[in-house]
């Protein structure tokens, strides 16, 4: 009597593919925790930047148009996907610059998250001479 015998190998066909696709889910939501991770931080350095770039137009505006100057400096620095709100303020030679926004889910210009971030800057008003 023979016994054939099947290859060890032969029972394990198409295990690998078995295995990718039990593992497809968590590498997609590792991927797309990535991405808002990514989008987080770029929120943060464009708040950063806003109010940098808000400051340092207020400081060399005239002083009656210094608020207008600031507010719209810092719009500007803002891609439009990227809901938020700039406010100046300051006193006594010093300008202030306040940047909010809403951190977006996993596309700019979607729906954003309940929370914010936010951006400060100051800067001491330039001389005119």
């Amino acid at each position: 009597m023979t016994a054939t015998r099947t290859a060890p190998h032969g029972r394990d066909r198409g295990q690998v593919t078995v295995e990718f696709l039990g593992m497809t889910p968590l590498i997609l939501l590792t991927l797309v925790l990535m991405w808002q991770f990514v989008l987080l931080g770029y929120t943060f350095t464009l708040a950063g930047n806003a109010a940098d770039e808000a400051v340092r137009a207020g400081t060399a505006a005239k002083p009656g148009a210094r608020q207008a100057a600031c507010v719209q400096a810092g719009t500007d620095k803002l891609p439009g996907a990227w809901s938020g709100t700039v406010t100046c303020g300051g006193g006594g030679g010093y300008v202030t610059a306040d940047v909010t926004l809403k951190v977006p889910v996993l596309f700019p210009g979607s729906i954003g998250f309940p929370f914010e971030v936010k951006g400060h800057a100051g800067a001491v008003e330039e001389a005119k001479d």
